[in-house]
């Protein structure tokens, strides 16, 4: 779902969603905060947003992302773990691990929690904090 302009918060975010999903991204977001405490939780770009910083691109263009994002989409839950290790992207270096999901660059996709290995996928949160 991507957060109405009136919500701006991680709770009024989750408190917007409908059961089950609301309960499956509560415990998701415990778990991020539990597994990096570091990464401060907000809203950005309408989801959850973990560990906001500022960059600049090499053309110069000057942007705010976030470490870690999770979202409720129609139809599946969204992780995203933007951090890279030495073989690239470490969600894309880790979608053997990761249970019954799909996993782009940085995207982690499954329709319930159950899908996910949430175990690997709190560890690559811990790594994506110091990246």
């Amino acid at each position: 779902m991507q957060a109405p302009a009136h919500i701006k918060t991680p709770a009024a975010y989750i408190a917007a969603l409908a059961e089950p999903r609301r309960t499956e991204i509560q415990t998701l977001h415990d778990a991020i905060v539990k597994a990096a405490p570091t990464l401060k939780p907000g809203i950005g770009y309408g989801m959850l947003g973990y560990g906001p910083y500022h960059t600049t691109y090499a053309s110069g263009r000057e942007v705010d992302v976030w470490t870690v994002n999770l979202a409720s989409q129609k139809n599946y839950i969204s992780l995203y773990i933007g951090a890279c290790g030495e073989g690239g992207y470490i969600a894309e270096a880790n979608k053997h691990r990761l249970g019954k999901v799909s996993v782009g660059k940085s995207c982690i996709r499954f329709k319930k929690l159950a899908d996910l290995d949430i175990n690997v996928a709190m560890e690559l949160v811990k790594q994506s904090r110091s990246r």
